[in-house]
């Protein structure tokens, strides 16, 4: 269902430099495009660069003066898919869309997630380069695209690790080694609901779910309570039975070239002993504690 926002019902200075922001980017999309570029053809000389305001009304399927109106920061409703129209009509990529959105005072749309992807070389090295910090990738359904030996190592990953969700109820290494296992499993659990609930036509989310309600009754449990919770940090502490205990901040980042897909690293927490302990832990594996990732 489309959703409207009245522009005259916002008020104040944040009101005015939206309005002045609109036009300006409007006029400067505008500009940007040849006729030829949308489909029209030339029309002898032009005393201003680039689209007319009624040519782009046309493309869009609305009103000249509608049109006009918004690209002035009139007092007028505006609709998604209005907007949506004008998007297409301008050639908007997905950053200038969002970006129009906002300007018109409307929440921009969900971007759509895309398929689960490798990590890229440059993402790998990047994982590589956070040791001795653990880190790590994982796609919309929370499978691993990439796991730095750090991580592996602290957090107990093996090689049948193939989704943060399933591990943290499945691998019995890793719950272990958790110290606050028990507190944390339902916000585990709320957070794969809450990006579940992002993607609701997606039927691998109920399948995981499904899948991992039958082997673990805690994430049954937890499940059934429908919670949905949102985290970009944590703090997790590991008691490592040859480094002892290692406390990180870690941090949810999404991966803009892959929506959907996030980089978690883990930052070793300030006064508690972890980076030295940390370092003597890689130093003590075969190769020195090489940075691997896979």
């Amino acid at each position: 269902m489309s959703t409207t926002v009245d522009l005259d019902q916002q008020r104040g200075a944040p009101r005015d430099r939206r309005r002045a922001e609109l036009r300006e980017f409007l006029r400067s999309r505008r500009e940007r495009l040849a006729p030829t570029e949308v489909g029209l053809p030339e029309a002898g000389r032009r005393r201003t660069p680039g689209l007319r305001r009624e040519e782009v009304a046309v493309l869009a399927g609305v009103g000249v003066s509608w049109y006009t109106w918004l690209e002035q920061g009139r007092d007028i409703k505006v609709s998604d898919d209005v907007l949506d129209a004008v998007a297409r009509a301008l050639l908007l990529d997905e950053v200038e869309r969002t970006h129009l959105y906002r300007l018109a005072g409307l929440n921009p749309p969900q971007r759509q997630a895309a398929p689960s992807v490798p990590a890229s070389p440059q993402m790998r090295r990047l994982l590589d380069a956070w040791a001795p910090g653990p880190g790590y990738i994982r796609d919309r359904h929370w499978n691993f695209t990439a796991v730095n030996e750090a991580a592996r190592l602290v957090f107990g990953y093996g090689e049948t690790d193939h989704n943060c969700l399933v591990s943290y109820f499945t691998n019995a290494r890793y719950r272990v080694l958790h110290q606050h296992w028990e507190e944390i499993a339902p916000a585990v659990a709320a957070g794969f609901r809450a990006d579940a609930a992002r993607y609701p036509d997606d039927p691998e989310f109920d399948r995981i779910a499904e899948d991992l309600a039958q082997v673990s009754a805690e994430f049954a449990e937890l499940w059934a309570r429908h919670d949905a919770a949102e985290h970009s940090t944590a703090v997790k502490a590991v008691d490592h039975p040859e480094a002892g205990l290692l406390v990180f901040d870690a941090t949810l980042f999404p991966v803009p070239e892959h929506p959907g897909h996030h980089l978690i690293l883990h930052n070793p927490r300030p006064g508690t002993g972890t980076t030295q302990r940390l370092e003597r832990l890689l130093r003590s594996q075969p190769g020195g504690g090489t940075p691997t990732t896979n």
